[in-house]
C-alpha cells in the first residue's frame, strides 16, 4: 500500500518505563534506531541497545534542571516535517535535521501528584511540557509519524510490529494520533481543574 510508511528512528522519552522493554525488542529487531534523553537513554542502553543522545543531536545539554531538553527546532523539525513537501526536506538538509519516524513519550504523573498531597511547587514540575509537546507534534503530522502517547498504547504498536514489521498505514498512524490528542485533552483538563481549584 502507498500510504504505508516505514520506520527508521524513534525518539522515545518516558517516565514510566515498564513494559518499554519488550517494544524495544521488537523496535530493535526491525532495525530501528534509537534517540533519547537521560534516564530512558540509560535504560535504552542497560537493555543493550545503541541509543543516539538527543544532546548530540540538538548540541544542547538538558538545562534549567531538566526543564528543557527535547525542545529545539532539530527535534520537532524532525517530527513536523512533511516527507513530501520539497521545501520542508531542503530545509532539513540544509539545517542537518534527522527524520524521527516514531514517538514514544509519557507525561509526568501529574494526577498522581496532585492526589499525593504534593507541595503546589512539587506539582508544577510535573506539568510536562516536552512531553506533551512531542505527542501534539506527532499526531499533527500523523500522515508521516507514528505517535504512542502512553503504555497502554504500546500493544498497539507492539501488535502492528508482530503483523507487518515496522511499517505503518496512515489510518494505523491516525488512529494513534487521535488516541494521542485523547491524552492531551485528558491532561490539559487535569491541570486546568488543578488551577481552577
Amino acid at each position: 500500500m502507498a500510504d504505508k510508511k516505514q520506520i527508521k528512528t524513534a525518539l522515545v522519552s518516558v517516565f514510566h518505563k515498564d513494559g518499554l522493554d519488550e517494544l524495544l525488542k521488537k523496535l530493535n529487531d526491525e532495525g530501528v534506531k534509537f534517540l533519547s534523553t537521560g534516564g530512558t537513554q540509560a535504560f535504552i542502553e542497560s537493555l543493550g541497545y545503541q541509543c543516539e543522545k538527543v544532546e548530540n543531536v540538538t548540541t544542547y545539554p538538558s538545562i534549567l534542571g531538566g526543564r528543557v531538553k527535547t525542545l529545539h527546532p532539530k527535534v520537532f523539525g524532525g517530527i513536523l516535517a512533511r516527507r513530501d513537501n520539497a521545501g520542508d526536506r531542503e530545509q532539513m538538509q540544509q539545517y542537518d535535521i534527522p527524520e524521527i519516524d516514531l514517538v514514544i513519550v509519557d507525561l509526568y504523573p501529574f494526577e498522581q501528584t496532585v492526589a499525593s498531597g504534593a507541595s503546589e511547587q512539587d506539582i508544577i514540575e510535573k506539568i510536562d511540557i516536552g512531553g506533551i509537546s512531542l505527542i501534539r507534534a506527532a499526531a499533527k503530522n500523523f500522515d508521516d509519524v507514528v505517535i504512542v502517547p502512553s503504555k497502554a498504547e504500546y500493544s498497539v504498536l507492539a501488535d502492528i510490529l508482530d503483523k507487518q514489521g515496522a511499517a505503518t498505514t496512515r489510518e494505523q498512524r491516525r488512529q494513534l494520533a487521535t488516541r494521542a490528542f485523547a491524552v492531551s485533552s485528558h491532561y490539559d483538563t487535569a491541570i486546568n481543574a488543578w488551577f481552577n481549584d
